[in-house]
């Protein structure tokens, strides 16, 4: 089992950076799946993070200049290893301006990540500043608990509103509830609502639009034959959501959610060349 990666050019160093601390916001383990062409980072569904899930997916070749990996085997040649993303956050952080940052699977005392980080310097030798990340190896018979979940059928799907804009409604009506209710219909309409005792407060958004999956690869939903004003609605935890929007210091192309009626929302947030999901419980 061997892996080794390289990242010389800095846009790409900065944007994977970027990615790791939207990774590290939303999941204190997770796992990173390495396959040939692919990342994955994935939280799976334990009860313990609330059931909370993520599936965070990226192509080595828009962000490594060499990227070597052999798996466990050769018809499974793949590498799940489970590690602290605020570790490699905090590694990734050094490398701002650096001239180049490599990361190896080593293995002295307890398998890690060690992270190389070459840093400008005004003499002729270079600076390197290594950060040794403990990972845990998962064997192959666990691999299946960390399958990509699938698209629920959902009753709504709607694209975001501005995730700035969603953010600091999230975080104003963080400070009166723990409970947020997102609803939402088939004629681009979204609603954010809180209930206490003492307050209820609701932001609406409009003409937001609902993404065409009915169309793309024959896949039916919930939401065909639907009335498009009728509501669907779900309950959830706000830190999560909150958590997930503070994590984005990008704006996505493409953003949007769907929602099972009282049961989960379904995040679905696109860049150029990542894709990341997260799901939320419904709280009964």
């Amino acid at each position: 089992m061997r892996f080794r990666a390289k990242i010389v050019d800095l846009a790409c160093l900065n944007h994977f950076s970027r990615i790791i601390n939207t990774i590290a916001k939303l999941a204190k383990t997770c796992i990173l799946r390495l396959t040939v062409c692919k990342l994955y980072f994935i939280l799976s569904d334990k009860v313990a993070n609330g059931g909370a899930s993520m599936w965070c997916e990226l192509s080595q070749g828009n962000f490594f200049d060499e990227f070597q990996m052999e798996g466990v085997a050769a018809e499974h040649n793949e590498i799940y290893l489970e590690f602290v993303p605020e570790n490699l956050w905090r590694a990734f952080k050094t490398a701002q301006s650096a001239k180049a940052v490599k990361i190896k699977l080593t293995n002295k005392h307890c398998p890690c990540l060690r992270v190389a980080v070459e840093l400008p310097s005004l003499s002729s030798s270079s600076r390197i500043v290594t950060h040794d990340i403990p990972v845990g190896v998962i064997p192959r018979r666990m691999w299946n608990d960390f399958r990509e979940p699938s698209v629920p059928d959902f009753d709504v799907s709607i694209y975001l509103p501005v995730l700035k804009t969603m953010k600091s409604v999230v975080e104003r009506m963080k400070n009166l509830s723990n409970f947020i209710v997102i609803e939402a219909n088939l004629s681009g309409e979204m609603n954010l609502k809180i209930e206490t005792d003492l307050v209820s407060v609701t932001t609406h958004f409009k003409d937001l639009g609902n993404p065409p999956w009915a169309s793309e690869d024959g896949y039916q939903s919930s939401a065909q034959g639907r009335d498009v004003e009728s509501m669907a609605e779900a309950c959830i935890d706000i830190k999560k959501l909150q958590q997930l929007l503070a994590g984005q210091q990008v704006n996505p192309t493409k953003a949007l959610c769907n929602i099972v009626h009282k049961r989960i929302v379904h995040f679905i947030l696109l860049h150029e060349e990542v894709s990341l999901q997260y799901f939320i419980p419904a709280i009964a």
